[in-house]
Formats: structure tokens, C-alpha cells, sequence
């Protein structure tokens, strides 16, 4: 077998990044992905990298944790992150993308570069020789998880994930709902968001609507495992946990004022442009498993969106993941197989970002490995080091994470200002990752 060559299982952002980075190094890759062959619970398209969830790629502020990781990734060289930036839409200090043209573009990148090969198969067992990434998400199918969970010698842990509604624009009564970003922070006139603001009393009997509607039942296997993902709640689950709990998580009203009354809401929903042609809006924090007649009945009552057109009904479905600090090296391969990584969610890098930076350092150590050279792992101080360094550090109850400056380790001077201390952080990250580049030769 061709040493220099790699197969990449999976095309989802990790396996595409992860293609990507290797092939970009001269390794011929074989890209497997079962779509259309065999769908998933979520997606809804063939192409690769389909964003199956909401349409944004978190904040692009460099003082934020998504932004500093998008910004190690542009500094990498991330296709991901490039082909994001290219398809990009208004959505004030985030990274939003008509998700239509994002995966179109990743498509035709990745089937047109000389060193990718695309197969449309199903890989129900992991290959027993050469180099392989497993890249196959939340969604792995039944068989190859099942063949993982033989390797690593336990059960997979499991948590689940939702979808949130969209709607269509002109269904949207801008006579009660009025465009804003929260503080005035804004790239369109009148701005990026659509909100829709609820009196006390409308919010009221919106919750109590909402805690009573009827919800999809899980199958047998799915109740015993029920385990939901604290980043990613269903509205519902989030509303049982308080009447107010809604109020203030996502549908706080903080730095918006009606400009119907000029007063600011006692809570408001946004809702976020999802694509170029400002025709999609999706709920923002909506991720719901509700029958979809009740999503219907349940979120018209909310002011502006008494007529609205759902365009996509929210959806719950399994999310799988490794336990990846017993599993896992820092460089992503498998601790007792040297020609073997896991990228993407199924390591617990929760959220897009996190999913292509586990795919970009995977395909770079298949690479490398490859080609007689040793692994390498980002610095700890950078988001990437961090984030890798969590999923497969020992703990008591592993769980996914987002990037988030809670990982970074402290500056050696104290800076008590939150975002003079972000900022600081982000410095910091980015100067040891540019030095850590030209170390390694990376």
C-alpha cells in the first residue's frame, strides 16, 4: 500500500479541513462520504460540509473565543475558514454564511483538487490498514460506530443536539417586529437581526404554551440514553428549568429597544439572516423537539411571527461522541494506533469551529506522519492548543466543549478589565502560534 496515501472518512467540515491540509502536503486522499447513498436524521442535501444547524460560525471578534479560533484557522490556512469568509453575510460581530453557497464552494474545492478523490460509499468498519481519519460527526452511522466502540473497548457516551425553525422573510410583520443588533452593533442599515419583542404578559402565555405542547417522542433506545448538550438546549428544556429562564438566555432583551414604544421588551426573539438573498430568517436559541404542528401553533404566538411561514420545523437528533481523554493523544490519533485520528464532533470539539480545528490538525499530523516527521500540537496558550488539550486531558465526567477563554491558561500579569483581558489573551495566542508555525515548519 502507497504509504503517502490517506483516507478520510466523512464529509463534514472536520473531513473536509482534514482532506484539505493533508492534500495541500502532497498526500493522495480518498474523501468517503454516504451521502446520497444513505442520509442522515439531519441533513438535507448531498453536498459536503452542509451546515446542518444554525448558519453561523459564532462571533468574529478577536476578544471572543470563536473569533480568536477563527483567527488561528485563517492563520493556518483553514479552507473552511476561507470559503466562510467568502460567502459571508451580515450578521454584526459574527460569521454568518449563505449555507447553500458555503457548501457548494467546499464542494467543488475539495472534488476539484488533483490530490482528493471522492467516493459516495458507506464505510461500515474502519479500515485495518494505512492511514485513516475518522471524521464521520455526530451522525455516524449505526455499523461503523458500532465498530469504533468495539476498538475503544466501551460504549459511546451519547448527547442530543436540535435544530432550529426558519422562516421566511416577508411572513415576518415588521409592524410589531423591528430590526436592530443588540448595542448598535451593526453591518446593515437598520440592522442585522429581526426582533420580536414580548410584553410581560405575552411572554407568559408563550411559555406556558410552550411548556404544555407536545413533543416527538424518542425512541426506546434514545430514552434510556437521553442526555442533552448544555450549549445547545431545546427552547423547551430550557423554559422547564424556570418561568423566567428564557428571559434571560436567549430571548433577553438587553441592548435592544423597541422602536414601536422606545422602550425596551421585557424579552425578544431574533432572528438571523440565513442567506444572501435576505429571504430565510432561522430563530435564534430555538433548537426544539417539538411535533412540528405544535412549533406551528406554539411560536405564532409570538408578536410579528403571528403568520409566519416555516420554511424548516426545528428537529432534535442522537449526537455521538468518544470519550477522547481516555482515547486520544493531543495530536488526535488514536493512543493505540499510530496510523489512526478522529476529528470533527466526534471527539467533542463542540460547534463548526471547533469541528475544523480537530480536522485541520488531523489532516496535518496524517501528513506529516506520513511523510517520516513527528506530530505537533499547538501551543496551550492558543484556543486550538486548548481546546485539544481539554478533550483529551483525564476528568471525571467528559463532555463536549466550545472554545471558550475559560481554557486559555492565566497571563502572567493580572488584568482585571474582562475584555483588556481577552484582548491580552488573543495577543498572546496569536504571537505563540506564529512562533510555533516557524518552529515547526508547519
Amino acid at each position: 500500500m502507497n504509504i503517502h496515501h490517506l483516507t478520510v472518512i466523512g464529509g463534514g467540515l472536520a473531513g473536509c479541513e482534514a482532506a484539505w491540509q493533508a492534500a495541500e502536503r502532497g498526500i493522495e486522499v480518498t474523501l468517503y462520504e454516504m451521502r446520497p447513498h444513505r442520509n442522515t436524521p439531519a441533513h438535507q442535501t448531498a453536498m459536503l460540509a452542509e451546515l446542518v444547524c444554525s448558519n453561523s460560525l459564532g462571533s468574529n471578534l478577536i476578544d471572543r473565543a470563536p473569533g480568536l479560533l477563527k483567527a488561528e484557522l485563517r492563520q493556518l490556512g483553514s479552507l473552511i475558514i476561507s470559503v466562510a469568509d467568502n460567502t459571508a453575510l451580515p450578521a454584526g460581530g459574527a460569521l454568518a454564511v449563505d449555507r447553500e453557497a458555503f457548501s457548494l464552494q467546499i464542494t467543488e474545492k475539495i472534488e476539484n483538487h488533483p490530490r482528493i478523490t471522492v467516493r459516495r460509499h458507506e464505510i461500515t468498519a474502519l479500515p485495518t490498514e494505512g492511514a485513516t481519519i475518522v471524521a464521520t460527526g455526530p451522525l455516524t452511522g449505526d455499523a461503523l460506530a458500532a465498530d469504533i466502540a468495539r476498538l475503544a473497548g466501551q460504549a459511546h457516551l451519547f448527547f442530543y443536539d436540535a435544530m432550529a425553525p426558519i422562516v421566511s422573510a416577508e411572513s415576518i410583520d415588521m409592524s410589531k417586529a423591528f430590526r436592530a443588533s443588540r448595542y448598535g452593533r451593526s453591518e446593515v442599515e437598520g440592522g442585522d437581526y429581526i426582533n420580536c419583542p414580548l410584553t410581560e404578559a405575552e411572554y407568559d402565555r408563550f411559555v406556558e404554551a410552550l411548556l404544555a405542547a407536545e413533543r416527538i417522542p424518542l425512541r426506546d433506545f434514545e430514552q434510556q440514553n437521553e442526555r442533552f448538550f448544555e450549549a445547545c438546549l431545546p427552547v423547551e428544556v430550557i423554559a422547564a428549568r424556570g418561568h423566567k429562564a428564557l428571559a434571560f438566555g436567549p430571548l433577553k432583551p438587553v441592548g435592544l429597544i423597541n422602536p414601536h414604544t422606545g422602550e425596551r421588551p421585557y424579552a425578544v426573539v431574533q432572528l438571523r439572516q440565513d442567506n444572501a438573498a435576505a429571504t430565510l430568517y432561522n430563530m435564534v436559541g430555538f433548537q426544539t423537539n417539538l411535533r412540528w404542528s405544535e412549533q406551528a401553533r406554539v411560536f405564532r404566538l409570538i408578536p410579528g411571527l403571528e403568520k409566519a411561514e416555516f420554511i424548516r420545523y426545528g428537529q432534535m437528533h442522537r449526537n455521538t461522541y468518544l470519550n477522547s481523554p481516555a482515547l486520544l493523544a493531543p495530536t488526535l490519533a488514536f493512543k493505540t494506533r499510530d496510523m489512526l485520528w478522529f476529528a470533527g464532533q466526534i471527539t467533542g470539539t463542540e460547534g463548526y469551529v471547533g469541528s475544523t480545528a480537530g480536522g485541520l490538525i488531523a489532516g496535518l499530523n496524517a501528513a506529516r506522519t506520513l511523510h517520516g516527521q513527528p506530530p505537533v500540537v499547538p501551543p496551550p496558550t492558543t484556543m486550538i492548543g486548548a481546546l485539544l488539550r481539554y478533550i483529551t486531558t483525564p476528568q471525571r465526567d467528559f463532555q463536549p466543549m466550545k472554545a471558550n477563554m475559560g481554557l486559555l491558561p492565566p497571563l502572567s500579569q493580572r488584568v482585571r478589565a474582562k475584555r483588556n483581558r481577552f484582548a491580552a489573551l488573543a495577543e498572546r495566542a496569536l504571537q505563540d502560534l506564529s512562533k510555533w508555525t516557524r518552529e515547526e515548519d508547519v
